[in-house]
């Protein structure tokens, strides 16, 4: 009788434990929304605050204010900035030169990835490893090789001559992040393609990729947002407005003695405003393809 009671005092005595055990949870909960939504506030600040100011006429920029309420909203200033810089030339230059290095950038980490993650060779590891180390080296670092190379084979002010940085640059981020999301698929996929009698293409590209999809969605928006705003290579290996890529819309309203702020600010907003579009359309799948990526199995 006396364990039965003790039962009963203990099951008396469980939601109150379990009341206490709810508190700690809930103030750390709280905790994490707050630094999180700090961190939200944070990372959108900027992205407003270049809205607010490419609404407001130049002269309202200096001031002691730190946010401008725009009264009434210049709206003209998008309209100067899509004539007078030049925006849509540039616009169609950056989609060919950005579109083709996230093409070729994908198509060579992808093929990358499946040779060090799912074939047996020798030099596998080392070819992995090597690959791996080009995300350590800064791109101010072969600014002048590059020039003078580029200038030894007549590619600067050409579009190649622009996409093969941007595809050198992003091939070893993609592979990296595309070798640990192929290690998780299971090889009997594989297996069952072979014993269907399908090649080594036909494996690539009509089993794997289509499983791969999260992952090359998430390295193509990834090489996407890093190549679109892109300026050091840009303006060091074109220098003629033929190819010259869309950030440079912000320059043509740079004076020697002054300039026009917040039509810099409404260039600035259009050229994000691609990136922002994209990033919030695919963002389950950059989602996806980084959590199938972390855990293998």
């Amino acid at each position: 009788m006396a364990k039965i009671i003790d039962r009963k005092q203990m099951r008396k005595k469980s939601p109150s434990d379990e009341n206490e055990n709810k508190r700690p949870l809930t103030i750390k909960k709280f905790l994490i929304y707050v630094i999180l939504i700090a961190l939200a506030i944070g990372q959108l600040f900027p992205l407003i605050w270049l809205f607010d100011y490419s609404l407001v006429k130049s002269g309202d920029l200096f001031g002691s204010e730190f946010m401008k309420i725009p009264n009434p909203p210049i709206w003209n200033n998008f309209v100067r900035a899509w004539v007078d810089g030049k925006i849509f030339h540039y616009f169609i230059n950056s989609c060919i030169i950005v579109g083709a290095s996230v093409f070729l950038s994908m198509i060579v980490s992808f093929l990358l990835a499946y040779a060090c993650t799912r074939m047996e060779w020798k030099l596998r590891g080392i070819v992995f490893g090597f690959t791996l180390i080009g995300m350590m080296i800064p791109i101010h670092a072969t600014l002048l090789p590059n020039f003078l190379l580029f200038n030894f084979f007549h590619l600067l002010n050409t579009h190649i001559g622009l996409i093969i940085p941007y595809v050198a640059f992003s091939i070893p981020l993609n592979t990296f992040m595309l070798s640990g999301f192929l290690k998780t698929i299971p090889r009997s996929l594989e297996e069952s393609a072979v014993i269907d009698g399908c090649n080594i293409w036909g494996t690539l590209f009509k089993i794997i990729a289509p499983v791969t999809k999260p992952a090359l969605i998430t390295v193509a928006i990834i090489t996407f947002v890093n190549n679109w705003i892109e300026f050091i290579m840009a303006n060091t290996y074109l220098s003629s407005d033929d190819v010259r890529t869309l950030p440079f819309s912000v320059i043509n309203f740079v004076g020697y003695y002054s300039s026009d702020y917040a039509i810099q600010f409404a260039c600035m907003a259009i050229v994000a405003i691609p990136s922002l579009l994209i990033y919030f359309a695919l963002n389950k799948y950059i989602t996806e393809g980084v959590t199938m990526g972390a855990v293998k199995g």
